[in-house]
């Protein structure tokens, strides 16, 4: 039974919400995040990057105070207003390839987290989550959503439809030419109605935002604890998220890099492939999985498709066939010796829409930066929740999801 609630949002003025509205902070490279605080005072990345202002790198809990400082500041000026009323956002996005995602912005429950009422597919790292729970501890605010996914439900569908015939409250497209609309849904009828369909639903997922949900549950925790009048509705109860149905969500893959063979010669790493794939040199034609379990190889000039000997591999669990994995455990771990993939500085990941995935692992390996790429198929959304109700997880970069949320749209406070 999923909680969800509405919440009152802290949010930029009409006028200027595509000049607030920003990426992930790290999704920029350095010179273009100066580029567009040198030329946009209003942009989110004001909040996140403080020492901008004092020309300095600041870090820790001074940085934290200091974002604070800079969200307080912002709504001092009212570059930011907050709604009257507990609200539900309905929030659609056009992304540059013309791919669209509709759903809703709504705070859920870090106890639903706990209960594993929504469930998580990949790991998190401990230190990284214990610093995030630090930041929103210290500046008392969440401007990003973590991404969840439900299934399907045509009640939630209509309302959804009959909301976006509604006047927007934002219509704006970013430079990056993903074309952004919210409504909000202030109606307690209504809001009654998602609630209700939300609590038939036993679970939902995960899609993004591991580390961040993580965090929530961790500041969640720790607030419980310290507070002996605690009685559940605090809003350190509830994280943002953005709820988007399944069939909406969409998963493409990270393709892998390999530095060197790990001292083998391409004869005897070809060798050692044969154990468990069946190997077609494909000379100069670029070749892209088409099933699951067949892998593309570029090597020393060549694309090469890898078929499994699946008489030669155990699938013994869901994640036992989940491409990635069986990469990890078939190449990547005995053969070319990669056994942290989150650490190991030999490996490297690539995502590229379209059909180029392969040309691009071409242009990496022939520059000599790398040995060796490999492709394959995406994970499937069946793939990930069976991995996800089986309490498995699956490798680092086992998918690249979309949609890409935007930071300072919307934000929650506790």
């Amino acid at each position: 039974m999923a909680k969800i609630i509405p919440f009152k949002a802290v949010r930029p003025t009409r006028a200027i919400v595509g000049l607030v509205a920003s990426r992930s902070y790290q999704s920029y490279t350095i010179d273009e995040r100066e580029a567009r605080m040198d030329y946009n005072p209003y942009t989110f990345l004001h909040i996140v990057n403080p020492g901008y202002k004092y020309d300095q790198v600041i870090t820790g809990e001074e940085r934290y105070k200091l974002v604070k400082n800079r969200y307080l500041e912002f709504k001092e000026n009212h570059v930011f207003i907050q709604d009257d009323k507990p609200s539900f956002y309905v929030y659609k996005i056009v992304n540059r390839h013309y791919q669209t995602f509709n759903g809703i912005i709504a705070a859920v429950s870090a106890e639903d987290y706990e209960k594993d009422i929504i469930k998580k597919h990949e790991d998190t790292i401990e230190l990284r989550e214990e610093t995030f729970k630090n930041y929103l501890k210290t500046v008392g605010f969440n401007a990003e959503p973590v991404l969840l996914t439900y299934p399907d439900n045509s009640n939630i569908e209509t309302i959804i439809k009959e909301t976006q015939k509604k006047h927007a409250e934002y219509e704006f497209t970013m430079t990056y030419k993903d074309t952004h609309y919210l409504w909000k849904i202030d109606d307690e009828s209504v809001i009654k109605t998602i609630q209700d369909e939300f609590k038939k639903m036993n679970t939902i997922y995960i899609a993004d935002g591991h580390h961040r949900s993580a965090s929530s549950h961790l500041l969640y925790q720790e607030e419980k604890a310290n507070n002996p009048n605690h009685n559940g509705t605090e809003s350190y109860n509830f994280f943002m998220s953005y709820l988007i149905p399944e069939s909406d969500l969409v998963i493409h893959e990270f393709n892998r890099l390999i530095k060197d063979l790990n001292g083998l010669s391409k004869e005897d790493f070809l060798i050692k492939l044969d154990a468990n794939f069946r190997i077609q040199n494909r000379g100069n034609a670029p070749y892209s999985p088409s099933k699951h379990h067949h892998f593309s190889m570029y090597l020393d000039g060549d694309f090469y498709s890898l078929y499994l000997r699946k008489t030669s591999y155990d699938f013994k669990t869901s994640l036992d066939s989940l491409d990635t994995q069986i990469l990890y455990k078939t190449v990547l771990k005995p053969i070319l010796g990669i056994q942290d993939l989150r650490n190991d500085d030999r490996i490297s990941y690539m995502h590229t829409h379209g059909n180029k995935e392969m040309v691009n692992i071409k242009g990496s390996v022939d520059s000599g930066e790398f040995k060796v790429g490999f492709g394959m198929r995406a994970t499937t959304i069946e793939q990930m929740k069976q991995i996800a109700d089986d309490g498995l997880k699956m490798p680092p970069k086992s998918t690249y999801i979309l949609p890409k949320l935007r930071s300072g749209i919307t934000i929650y406070e506790f």
